[in-house]
């Protein structure tokens, strides 16, 4: 199984390399005009490759080192390295065909984070997901989607899935609103195997699973659902991913996610504790094998 290190897709690597390069450039005292004058570019570009949002060459790179005054043997290896893989194609590269732009980030950030937050008012969580729940998602969320089209989104859905299962797997909280339990997605049967799912999933000690029932009125999310994703790398700040219908939001100026990570701390002391998680779907179920 592939370690954290190695994990991630360009996206992050590109963060992470561009982050560090920050770092050395304003240690050596060097202006991003001065920098962009070395590797024939301009201050702009240096801005976008701190920022992770192009991609890298080498020769770059080894030339900005050498400006950074940077003499390591093995930071040089390991930055040199660190730009082969942020141009490397991401796991995901092969469904890119059934993708939408603004996701690709996402799925990068998700493989690579140590701790997930998210809270969801209208499906289950793509992670916890069956492949029946996924396949009626994917429906309702496209027009007219062919019979191939839908299996393969589903089955990159199901690859996701993977992510909790990894030796080195990240931590889950998911708050869920009462909602997403109730709605009959894909019809009861296809529900009912979802709902099992989850209780399954309560056993899975990364995952940390809470509830907020219909009966606790309104509560600290009313704005809709969102994720704060945290990292490993001491590169990388958290970020906060809040997805529309044709588009998303990646958040991850401090103010920002500070206010997202009060915003849950408030939900999950709202939510039902997650020991009575598994009795709450308990009873979901026996309400769907009632009617």
């Amino acid at each position: 199984m592939t370690g954290r290190g190695d994990i991630g897709g360009s996206t992050v690597r590109r963060l992470q390399l561009g982050a560090r390069l920050r770092e050395l450039r304003l240690a050596a005292g060097v202006s991003r005009e001065a920098a962009g004058y070395r590797i024939r570019a301009s201050e702009s570009k240096i801005s976008r490759m701190e920022l992770g949002r192009v991609g890298f060459k080498a020769r770059d790179v080894t030339d900005l080192l050498l400006l950074y005054g940077v003499e390591s043997p093995e930071e040089h290896d390991r930055l040199l390295e660190l730009t082969k893989a942020a141009n490397s194609p991401s796991w995901w590269h092969t469904y890119g065909d059934v993708l939408e732009n603004w996701f690709h980030s996402y799925l990068d950030l998700e493989q690579a984070a140590e701790l997930i937050r998210t809270y969801e008012i209208q499906f289950v969580p793509g992670l916890l997901q069956t492949e029946g729940y996924a396949s009626a998602v994917i429906r309702l969320a496209h027009t007219n989607p062919s019979k191939a089209e839908v299996e393969r989104r589903a089955k990159l859905r199901m690859t996701r899935k993977e992510t909790l299962e990894r030796p080195d797997a990240p931590t889950f909280w998911a708050v869920l609103d009462e909602a997403v339990l109730r709605r009959l997605i894909g019809g009861k049967e296809v529900l009912r195997e979802q709902i099992v799912a989850l209780l399954e999933a309560c056993d899975n000690p990364n995952i940390r699973l809470q509830v907020i029932p219909f009966d606790s009125g309104g509560h600290a999310a009313a704005g809709g659902a969102f994720s704060i994703l945290r990292f490993p790398h001491s590169e990388l700040d958290d970020v906060v991913y809040i997805e529309h219908l044709t588009s998303a939001l990646y958040l991850d100026k401090r103010e920002d996610v500070d206010d997202y990570a009060a915003a849950f701390g408030r939900l999950i002391i709202e939510a039902a504790p997650p020991a009575r998680t598994p009795d709450i779907l308990k009873a979901v179920i026996a309400n769907l094998d009632a009617s």
